[in-house]
Parts: C-alpha cells; structure tokens; sequence
C-alpha cells in the first residue's frame, strides 16, 4: 500500500545520554518543527523534492545543527558548506561544495541540477553560480558562531586530526555533547510513489581546507532512484568508501531486502562502529532510520498516524 512518508536527521555522532537540557531541547523542537513543516508540504501535494529541499533549508537556518548557519570550522577558521540533492524518479541530481557565503546550499544544489548541463560545482565557480541566479548569501562571518569557535579551538588544543579516528577525543564542557561530525537531511515519498533526498553539512571541525566529504557525494551520502531515498550523516571517508546511500538503494534492487533490512546491513557493512548513520523512505511509504553511533538526531511520519522524534536507541 502506497502513502506517503518523511524522514529527516540532524547529524549522527558521540551523542552522550546525558545530554544537559540546553543542549537537547532546542534541537528536539527544531526536529518537530521540520517534521511538520514536511508533513504540511506533503499533505498540501507538493513534490517530495520540494519538500526535501524545503526541510533541509529550515534545519541549515538553525545555529545547532552543522549545515548553513551553524557549519563547523576549518583549520583556518572558515566555512566550506556542502550539499546534494536529487530525485528518484529521473535520477536528476545537483551538488555543491565550497560555499562560503550561501545561506542555503541545499537550494544552489537544486539550481545545479535544474539550470545547468552538470551535477557538481564546487568553490569560486559555485559562489559565482550563486551569485549569478540572486541566490541570498551573507558575509562569511555569519556563519562563524560562538559555539563553532570553541570547537575549533578545542580540536586545535589536542591537536585532533579529523581523519585519524583512533585519536583520543576528550571534550571539553563548554561544548560537550554536540554532534561535531554532523550533517543535516530529509527524504521524502509522496502517495504516487515520488522519491527525493537531499542533504547538506558544514563537514568536520578543523578539516583541511578544500576537503570534501560524502554529502554532496551522490551515491554516497545522497541517493534516490525509484526504490528509495536516503541521506546519509556520520565519517564522510567511510561513508564515500562504502557508497552507503547507494548500497541500500542496491540491496533493495538486486537482493531482493526490504528498505529496513537494506539501510541496517549498509549502515553495519559502512566501517566500524561510530561511523554512520542514515535516513531512508521507500516507494511504498517504509522508513528506516538506523546507526551505528552513540545517537543520531532524527524524526519521521508516515501517512498511517506514525511519528517519531528521536536522538538515541529507543528502549
């Protein structure tokens, strides 16, 4: 039976059970909220890449989540956003990396897919894409928050190299417990079986400038063909080795597997624990949201009344 879906994350990582209030709470609301903005548009009939697009627009606009306003650092203490998004039906798909000054990467990855011959544009060349087609963007230092210089500056104090995980991680208080290797996402179905994903990060804290991670990777961190949908969060370099967005559209056409058994065998065969996390809706209105982290920031509804709004295992 054919209804319509939506699922939405707001990062996976070392999220501590003990998460203070302060810290929870503002980001439990912003889920719900971009639950219902989704269920609204869906309801209302508008395209699963609309409502995608519109979603992860919503969560890039909240400081604690890191994609737009609150993107981590790099190294030198800059934004590099990036984001994908892309539709199951035609397989169209747009990418962006490198932005500096958009306000909403998610929707210059859509003008990509919509406006021009290619999928991915990356640094000047998407700024001035951008820039081109009146896209809203800011001085950079809009995007350097409070919260996103401390992080800097605690990874830069233990000299954490962000693709060495074996690396101890100590925390510091001001900002444990924030998801520092998030991404943002949604997918979407509506009732005629329409597909779409999009997804859209600020990377890792003190990564290397010019870095590129699985988000605006298709096939890696954003996939969607007539089967499924799915935006993936967590290590982009294991995310990217894996193709773990594709993998389960994979499982699902040449296996045979449900989309819930496709989403946890990819996110388990991604790498070691602590890597991975993702969000999926298939043709006929399933979701799946599993992870291999200590916890993802997630939500969902289905068109028979389920909803959910989650951050770690439910008991």
């Amino acid at each position: 039976m054919v209804g319509w879906a939506i699922a939405l994350h707001g990062g996976a990582g070392d999220i501590p059970m003990d998460l203070p209030d302060e810290r929870r709470i503002p980001r439990e609301t912003a889920l719900r909220h971009c639950l219902d903005l989704g269920v609204s548009a869906l309801k209302s009939g508008r395209h699963p890449l609309d409502v995608t697009e519109l979603v992860v627009r919503e969560l890039e606009n909240h400081p604690d989540f890191n994609a737009g306003k609150g993107s981590v650092l790099t190294t030198q203490g800059t934004v590099e956003m990036e984001a994908s998004i892309m539709d199951g039906k035609t397989k169209r798909c747009g990418a962006v990396s490198g932005l500096t000054t958009v306000v909403n990467p998610i929707s210059v990855a859509r003008l990509v897919m919509e406006k021009t011959p290619h999928i991915y544009l990356g640094f000047d060349g998407a700024e001035a894409f951008a820039t081109a087609h009146g896209v809203e963007t800011v001085e950079s230092s809009h995007f350097v928050t409070p919260e996103n210089i401390a992080r800097l500056k605690q990874a830069k104090e233990f000299n954490r190299v962000q693709l060495d995980y074996t690396a101890p991680t100590p925390k510091l208080p001001e900002v444990s417990g924030d998801s520092q290797i998030g991404t943002v996402g949604c997918v979407a179905v509506d009732s005629a079986g329409n597909l779409a994903s999009a997804t859209s990060t600020g990377g890792y804290v003190n990564k290397m400038v010019g870095r590129i991670g699985d988000t605006p990777v298709i096939g890696a961190g954003t996939y969607a063909n007539h089967l499924c949908a799915v935006s993936a969060t967590g290590k982009g370099e294991y995310i990217i080795r894996a193709t773990v967005a594709r993998e389960v559209a994979a499982l699902m056409e040449y296996k045979g597997l449900s989309l819930t058994e496709a989403a946890a065998y990819a996110v388990e065969q991604s790498g070691p624990r602590g890597c991975c996390g993702l969000v999926a809706v298939s043709a006929n209105g399933e979701v799946a949201m599993p992870y291999n982290t200590t916890g993802m920031f997630r939500a969902c509804a289905t068109e028979d009344g389920y909803t959910e709004v989650a951050i770690w295992p439910k008991n």
